[in-house]
């Protein structure tokens, strides 16, 4: 049984020759964070015959199955990448639209020293920072 299968199945979702297909293009692509237009133009581009409303519907159940993270940043379309165990932020590129994921620990340590200042610890969180190339001059 491929991996993709087993996967599907460990989350409750019956296989499919769509969901195998979308889940092999977010699994194997080289960016990181589709929309479901990229994913419906891979398809396309492989000879696919899979409507993009079959794309959004399958996107929707991997969310809800826990697969993929829906991200909504600003400028309006959302994109999914799969869901995994390593926690990482995002910066966005106003201009190019560009997702980049990091990871810092002085500010991850900084966002537990800012919670627990308030009486809280966190359980989740998102941080996105909003950025443009610097001109060089």
């Amino acid at each position: 049984m491929s991996s993709e299968n087993a996967e599907l199945r460990k989350v409750g979702l019956k296989v499919t020759l769509p969901r195998v297909k979308i889940f092999n293009i977010l699994e194997n692509s080289e960016e990181h964070h589709l929309s479901a237009e990229d994913v419906y133009k891979k398809l396309l581009d492989a000879g696919d015959d899979v409507g993009l409303a079959t794309v959004y519907r399958v996107l929707t159940q991997f969310e809800a199955a826990g697969l993929v993270l829906r991200h909504n940043f600003e400028g309006g379309h959302a994109v999914f990448e799969m869901a995994r165990e390593d926690h990482h932020d995002h910066m966005v590129c106003t201009e190019s639209g560009e997702v980049v994921e990091f990871y810092d620990q002085v500010i991850e340590e900084q966002q537990r020293k800012v919670a627990r200042e308030h009486g809280y610890e966190i359980v989740d969180h998102s941080l996105i920072l909003y950025v443009k190339p610097i001109k060089k001059s």
